[in-house]
């Protein structure tokens, strides 16, 4: 017998209720997809991390990605790793998954300074900083270090924003461009080594994924509810049930810069 499709009032209560602290992506398995970069930041920053004798994390989230890294390098980690997180509920989470590694997370909001004594940390790392504060990066980096990063790039899931926010600004749709990322931090007194940018197709294959998403990420449509939005949502449910998965595509750059030095 086939099964019969869930309605829209059960998917939207289940992309409700699931929780939303950290960066574990898990619950979109079977639900949504998003192909990965090429370069594989993780295994790239646990290679860097075996290499290092003080490592910052700068916004962890949940702390997953530099788990992963730090299991990666195990057994040679750096003798000295610190990570920084914005969102209380993020703290706790990464505390309980970093805590048992020797890492210390620091609460300190996104756009504070970091607070950390100059030249500090031999290695700068983060996976999808709300903004880099590249003078900061620059600050806390030894002379000789290196910041190693992924950053969402412009107009990255824009498909899926604009359904709900209609056609926004050429300033807005361009902001976190790479190029104006390196301007910035070659501003900062940093040396460029790297930059590479992708482009990589997301599926949304259900109105659950949808709402779970967009209270996630909670920057794509600022202030979004499943209430606010309804009508749009029901909009959207009908389409996927009649065309299939609702497609979009983020945007993504690795950036390596270092600060001159020996």
């Amino acid at each position: 017998m086939n099964e019969q499709p869930r309605s829209f009032d059960d998917l939207v209560a289940e992309g409700v209720a699931v929780p939303t602290e950290g960066w574990d992506f898990s619950w979109f398995e079977g639900r949504a997809t998003e192909a990965r970069p090429s370069w594989g930041y993780a295994t790239s920053l646990a290679e860097r991390l075996s290499r290092a004798s003080a490592a910052l994390d700068i916004q962890t989230g949940g702390g997953e990605a530099l788990d992963f890294a730090l299991r990666r390098a195990d057994p040679k980690v750096p003798p000295r790793t610190v990570a920084t997180e914005g969102w209380p509920p993020n703290v706790a989470k990464a505390t309980a998954l970093l805590g048992p590694r020797g890492v210390a997370v620091v609460a300190s909001p996104e756009d504070a300074p970091l607070p950390f004594a100059d030249g500090a940390f031999d290695l700068v790392g983060s996976r999808h900083p709300v903004s880099p504060h590249w003078a900061e990066i620059a600050r806390v980096l030894q002379p000789g270090g290196t910041y190693l990063a992924q950053h969402v790039g412009p107009r990255s899931v824009f498909e899926l924003v604009e359904y709900f926010l209609g056609p926004l600004p050429e300033e807005q749709r361009d902001a976190r461009h790479p190029d104006r990322e390196r301007a910035a931090a070659e501003a900062a007194g940093l040396d460029i080594v790297d930059l590479r940018a992708e482009r990589l197709r997301i599926e949304f294959h259900d109105i659950a994924a949808v709402v779970h998403f967009l209270r996630k990420v909670v920057w794509m449509v600022p202030g979004f509810t499943a209430e606010a939005y309804r009508p749009q949502l029901r909009a959207l449910h009908e389409q996927i049930r009649s065309d299939g998965p609702f497609v979009a595509h983020s945007t993504r750059h690795l950036f390596e810069a270092r600060k001159p030095g020996p």
